[in-house]
C-alpha cells in the first residue's frame, strides 16, 4: 500500500466532505479515491467516514486519525523538499588539466549556479580524471584523447623566453609562424661549434604513452635526440628554466600568454592534444554533459574550432585572434558565456557555440 497516496485521499476527502470533490482536487478517478479511503479503513480497523446520509460526514475515529495523518504528509513534503535542496547544493566535481584558465573556470562555476548546480574544479593528471569518472569520485571531466579523435582539439607549441623564437635561437623573421620540429637542430656557426640545445619540457597533462610516442617518432624524423625531451616536474621550475631560456616548454598557447612567454606553435596537428567531455556513469549526469558545460570547458582548455588551425590573428596569417580568444573558444564570443562574437566562431555555422555538444552528442 501506498500510504502516502491513501492519507492524501484522506485527507482531501475530509476537507472536501466529499468524494467527487476530493478526487476532482488530487486528480484522480473516483473510484480509485473510493478504493483508497476503504483499504485505509481496512488497514486502521475502522470506518473513517460516516456514508448513511446523502453528505459524509467524518467518523469519531476519521477526526482522532486527522490531525497526525496530517502532519505524516506535512513530513513527507518537507523531507522532498529537503531531498531536492541537497540534490542541487550537492558538488559535482569536475576534473580539468592544471592549466586550465582560471578565468574560464570561473565562468562555468557561475554558470553551474545560473543552472541550480554547484560545480567543483579539481586539477587532476589524465589517468586520474579517467579513473574518477569510473569510480564515481567526478561527475564530470575532460578526458584526454587523439587529436584526430577527440570532440575538442587544444594546438600545442613551444613556449620560449620573450625576444626567442620558439627554438631557443632567436633567429629573426619566425616570430608567429608554425613551428617544425626541424628548427631544433642547433645550427653551426662558422668556425664555432654549435651551442648545447636547450632541453624541451612536457608538462604532467602530455606524460601519456601515446603522446610521448607520437613526439618521440616526430622527433626522430626531424632528427632530433630523443634525450633532448624530458619531463618538466612541477610547472613552475619548468616556467621559471623556460623565462630565463635554458628550456623550451611544450603547452598551450594561453597558459604560455599568461605567464609572459613568448610561444609558436606547433605545425604538426598530430602533435597537438585532443579531448572529450564526459560524464560519470550511471549518475545523475548519465544523460550526459550539460551542452553550457561542454562549451565553457572548451574556453577553459583553449580549444580551437572545427577546422581551426590556431594561427589566425598572427603576423602572415590575417584572422583577428586577441589576446583574449587566440582563435578559441573563448574570450568574449559565444564560448565565453558573453554576448558578441568572439574568435572565429560564427552563430549558426559549423564551427558555431552549439557545434562543442553536437559533437559530443554524436560521438556518445
Amino acid at each position: 500500500m501506498d500510504l502516502l497516496a491513501h492519507l492524501e485521499a484522506y485527507v482531501a476527502t475530509a476537507d472536501e466532505a466529499s468524494f467527487s470533490r476530493a478526487a476532482d482536487r488530487l486528480g484522480i478517478a473516483q473510484p480509485l479515491l473510493s478504493r483508497r479511503i476503504k483499504t485505509l479503513e481496512e488497514h486502521f480497523g475502522g470506518s473513517l467516514f460516516d456514508r448513511s446520509r446523502r453528505q459524509i460526514t467524518t467518523t469519531e475515529l476519521g477526526l482522532l486519525l486527522l490531525p497526525y495523518a496530517r502532519d505524516v504528509l506535512d513530513r513527507a513534503q518537507r523531507l522532498r523538499q529537503a531531498a531536492r535542496s541537497a540534490s542541487r547544493s550537492r558538488v559535482r566535481a569536475v576534473g580539468v588539466p592544471a592549466d586550465c584558465a582560471p578565468a574560464a573556470l570561473a565562468r562555468a562555476i557561475r554558470a553551474g549556479t545560473e543552472h541550480g548546480i554547484t560545480l567543483g574544479m579539481r586539477e587532476l593528471p589524465p589517468p586520474e580524471r579517467v579513473s574518477g569518472l569510473t569510480d564515481g569520485s567526478l561527475q564530470y571531466a575532460l578526458v584526454r584523447t587523439a587529436p584526430e579523435t577527440g570532440a575538442l582539439r587544444v594546438p600545442l607549441g613551444l613556449a620560449s623566453t620573450p625576444g626567442q623564437d620558439g627554438t631557443g635561437t632567436g633567429r629573426p623573421g619566425t616570430a608567429g609562424r608554425p613551428l617544425h620540429l626541424e628548427e631544433l637542430r642547433p645550427r653551426r656557426g662558422r668556425g664555432t661549434a654549435p651551442a648545447a640545445p636547450p632541453p624541451l619540457l612536457l608538462l604532467t597533462e602530455d606524460e601519456l604513452p601515446h603522446f610521448q610516442d607520437r613526439l618521440l617518432r616526430s622527433a626522430a624524423r626531424a632528427g632530433l635526440p630523443g634525450g633532448r625531451i624530458r619531463p618538466a616536474g612541477p610547472a613552475a621550475t619548468a616556467l621559471a628554466e623556460t623565462l630565463a631560456g635554458s628550456a623550451l616548454l611544450l603547452c598551450a598557447e594561453p597558459f604560455a600568454r599568461r605567464h609572459g612567454a613568448h610561444w609558436r606553435p606547433l605545425a604538426d596537428r598530430a602533435l597537438h592534444r585532443g579531448y572529450d567531455v564526459s560524464a560519470a556513469p550511471g549518475r545523475d549526469g548519465a544523460g550526459g554533459v550539460p551542452g553550457w558545460l561542454a562549451t565553457l570547458l572548451a574556453s577553459a582548455v583553449g580549444a580551437v574550432p572545427e577546422g581551426h588551425d590556431g594561427y589566425e590573428g598572427r603576423p602572415g596569417y590575417g584572422g583577428h585572434g586577441g589576446q583574449d580568444g587566440h582563435g578559441a573558444y573563448g574570450g568574449h564570443g559565444a564560448y565565453g558565456g558573453q554576448d558578441g562574437h568572439g574568435g572565429h566562431v560564427r552563430p549558426g555555422s559549423r564551427t558555431g557555440g552549439e557545434d562543442v555538444p553536437a559533437r559530443l552528442a554524436a560521438r556518445g
